[in-house]
């Protein structure tokens, strides 16, 4: 078992929910992204996805789009995120995920980003642009280095749902709501029928993000699902902490709140 596989196994026997935090690399530079890092496991994340900034992020919302920008801003590349995800595993063990666009892995090289994720210390990838049909020309690639590919699936996946959820492994990114990131204060889809439907398909544990963002929609969801994910919420902190508005600590307080609700 990877770190995933083991963080989900523990959390199920402690009978609590994954909390799942998003970041950017290199938002707002590359030494205060590490020690976000840092303030997300310590104030109680269970896995880190982080992004890796793209010009064109389809699935995003503003708020990370300009997370993206801030660190583009920079001339981040993905060899400087590789040596991030280094330095961050040399004072962490969290499961840490990239979430990337398929364009990023085809220029870079798909065969040379898994060798050099995996000895960076990345546990799986979130590909969202990646259909299914095309999942099988980078899957031999990531079970050779020993990374999970995380799949996405959404309420009106309709017939592929089935298909996605026997596929999954790592964790199954349950989509609460269509469109891009970003928070919301009302959820259409009938997320506990959603999530019944895909626990008849598949014992891969589920996580619900796009839009989550307050403890009360953790607590409302986190009976149901194996684990939440926050992106937006969270990078709109760093955002503020970039602008000096607020501090560390009090993103660190911030996500503190959100992992309570998920533990509780």
């Amino acid at each position: 078992m990877n770190r995933i596989d083991t963080t989900f196994a523990k959390l199920k026997q402690e009978q609590k929910t994954a909390f799942i935090g998003f970041l950017t690399a290199g938002d707002p530079d590359m030494d205060t992204c590490m020690e976000c890092v840092r303030e997300l496991e310590k104030n109680g994340c269970d896995i880190i996805e982080i992004g890796i900034p793209f010009s064109d992020p389809i699935a995003e919302g503003p708020v990370i789009q300009e997370a993206s920008l801030r660190a583009l801003k920079n001339n981040i590349t993905t060899t400087d995120v590789m040596h991030m995800v280094s330095k961050i595993r040399e004072f962490s063990q969290i499961p840490l995920v990239f979430l990337l666009y398929y364009n990023q892995i085809f220029k870079y090289g798909a065969e040379r980003f898994l060798k050099e994720s995996e000895q960076a210390g990345i546990d799986a990838l979130i590909i969202p642009d990646l259909p299914m049909e095309h999942r099988d020309e980078i899957k031999p690639l990531a079970d050779a280095c020993h990374i999970q590919l995380i799949s996405l699936v959404t309420p009106i996946s309709n017939k592929r749902k089935k298909q996605i959820a026997q596929e999954s492994e790592g964790f199954l990114y349950c989509v609460t709501s269509l469109g891009v990131t970003g928070e919301r204060s009302v959820f259409q889809a009938d997320l506990k029928a959603f999530l019944h439907e895909l626990s008849t398909y598949s014992n891969t544990p589920k996580a619900l993000g796009f839009g989550i963002s307050t403890p009360e929609q953790i607590t409302e969801m986190k009976d149901y699902a194996d684990g939440v994910i926050v992106g937006s919420a969270i990078v709109r902190q760093i955002g503020r902490l970039a602008n000096k508005e607020i501090t560390r600590e009090e993103l660190g307080r911030f996500v503190k709140t959100l992992a309570e609700a998920a533990h509780a």
